[in-house]
């Protein structure tokens, strides 16, 4: 099967390919739509890996300036969301390499999606609530970024991609660079450095909480 035709028969199943077709074509329009679809999207998944509100927003910029740079030479081999993540993992990467070459500074206990609870997307009632309650979300929130922190870089790449994206293996491992059976391994071990820090506070991926006395599952 030709280039052509493969491109062709996925652009058909990915509207997501179809549009960046279109802006291969300058479409500038269809480029908006892009931005408007995976922004959040990209937003998200950046603050979860690095840690910054104002960083995930940069990051997230130069994501879509590099598609958009290199929209020429685009051929769709693979989701569209797959290529674009594999670019913002790369950047990602590339910003917390930077970081270990600067001085530390203190990264923002905010988080967001995935089976990790967020106080950005809580109820109104939530956000309403009084002193007390507020000071244990913002306890909360401290105790999962320093959970996610506490992750390697790939581990905490997979777990984002997983229960953020909500990527298969195949779909990680192509973001990745690895095998599946790597990454089902990285999000193995991810996974218990997660119930091991979090427990007491919150449980995951909809299992009921473990007994106070009995061993974890």
């Amino acid at each position: 099967m030709s280039i052509g035709q493969t491109s062709t028969l996925m652009a058909l199943r990915d509207p997501d390919i179809r549009l960046m077709l279109r802006v291969r074509d300058d479409d500038a329009a269809a480029f908006a739509e892009l931005v408007e679809r995976f922004q959040h999207r990209l937003v998200g998944v950046m603050h979860h890996l690095v840690g910054s509100a104002d960083e995930a927003e940069d990051l997230a910029q130069e994501v879509f300036l590099r598609v958009y740079r290199t929209r020429k030479k685009y051929r769709p081999r693979a989701k569209f969301s797959t290529w674009l993540f594999t670019i913002a993992n790369n950047l990602a990467l590339n910003a917390l390499r930077d970081r270990r070459r600067r001085p530390a500074v203190p990264l923002e206990l905010q988080q967001s999606g995935g089976d990790v609870p967020t106080t950005n997307n809580a109820p109104a009632q939530t956000r309403d609530a009084p002193p007390a309650h507020s000071l244990q979300q913002q306890e909360l929130a401290a105790v999962i970024r320093e959970a996610l922190d506490g992750l390697n870089e790939r581990q905490r790449v997979a777990i984002v991609l997983n229960k953020f994206e909500d990527m298969g293996y195949a779909d990680i491992a192509e973001v990745m660079g690895l095998s599946t059976k790597a990454v089902k391994s990285l999000l193995s071990r991810a996974r218990v450095k997660l119930r091991e820090a979090l427990q007491g506070y919150i449980y995951m991926d909809g299992d009921a909480p473990p007994p106070d006395d009995g061993p974890e599952e």
